[in-house]
């Protein structure tokens, strides 16, 4: 597992809780995380997961056929 250490402006107003959401949301949506992993990375359930996505600007829906397809065979 990697640690990471960013220095970010106090303007952004960003916990590392969000800092986690947003990473998490990004590989969830490029397909390099699956919601599992994406909500582990965060310390939260899938299910959790999945719930709060929305609220950080990002869709459970994958953006292609495929990507739905392949998203249901590993539910």
């Amino acid at each position: 597992m990697k640690k990471i250490t960013l220095e970010l402006p106090d303007s952004l107003e960003l916990n590392e809780f969000d800092l986690k959401m947003i990473l998490a949301c990004q590989l969830y949506q490029q397909g390099k995380l699956s919601s599992g992993q994406a909500g582990g990375l965060v310390g939260i359930s899938k299910r959790e997961f999945i719930e709060k996505m929305g609220s950080f600007g990002y869709s459970v829906f994958s953006e292609s056929l495929e990507d739905l397809r392949r998203d249901v065979a590993n539910a």
